[in-house]
């Protein structure tokens, strides 16, 4: 399957190559562990090649992004003015009216403006709009598919579990995405340092690395570094 380079450095050569085509992928992790920056870094090199993105937000506003972005040295203005990349955040106020937006108008853009990458961040947040498990199950599972007709390559980010963090918060979307991607904090045995660290512990239809590595987010985003071990 074709390869799409993410832009995180060591990451791609997990992946041998980087994530298939139109594959939906999760990125699951809890607060500061860089899911935001993964996503911004993947979003900005389909840019470099001339891709038209999306960025859905259901938490930060437009300019929140794009200051972001600037701090690692990516500059998105001159993509929005090109109509290269939409912006797009999504106010969960009115529940009802999110919903429909993400289900109905979302699709139609999709086909309007060739979009080839697409993230959401969070999904957590969507996933919230809907009281039981069944319908978050059926509306997420239906969505899927809606991309999927796109040729559409997506990364979803979501905070993980409470309880168990190596899980999603609500335990859905690990189900629907072709490729789950885990970013962790771990700590030595002295409790005095903190390590990130990266996995892989989905991708379907290629081989991919099984390794637990560290990496760190640096002024130019996210380094994985692929050739050392935790603790060495």
């Amino acid at each position: 399957m074709e390869p799409l380079n993410t832009g995180v450095i060591g990451f791609d050569e997990m992946l041998k190559g980087g994530i298939p085509k139109e594959h939906i992928v999760a990125v699951l992790g809890s607060p500061g562990t860089g899911k935001s920056t993964f996503a911004l870094q993947f979003i900005y090199a389909g840019l470099l090649k001339g891709e038209n993105c999306v960025y859905l937000s259901l938490e930060e506003s437009e300019d929140t992004i794009v200051k972001t972005a600037s701090i690692f040295g990516w500059d998105l203005k001159p993509y929005i003015t090109n109509k290269k990349l939409v912006l797009i955040r999504l106010s969960t106020m009115n529940i009802k009216a999110a919903a429909a937006w993400v289900e109905n108008d979302l699709p139609r853009l999709f086909k309007s403006f060739n979009v080839k990458r697409l993230v959401i961040d969070p999904i957590t947040l969507y996933e919230m709009l809907y009281e039981s498990e069944t319908l978050r199950r059926e509306h997420l599972f239906n969505f899927a598919e809606k991309i999927r007709e796109h040729g559409i390559t997506v990364i979803m980010t979501s905070e993980t579990n409470n309880i168990n963090p190596y899980n999603s918060k609500y335990g859905v979307i690990e189900y629907i995405a072709d490729g789950v991607v885990l970013l962790r904090q771990v700590r030595h045995n002295d409790l005095q340092s903190v390590a990130t660290v990266i996995e892989v512990s989905k991708m379907r239809r290629i081989e991919h690395s099984r390794d637990i590595k560290p990496y760190s987010i640096t002024k130019n985003g996210i380094v994985v570094h692929s050739e050392a071990e935790v603790f060495s």
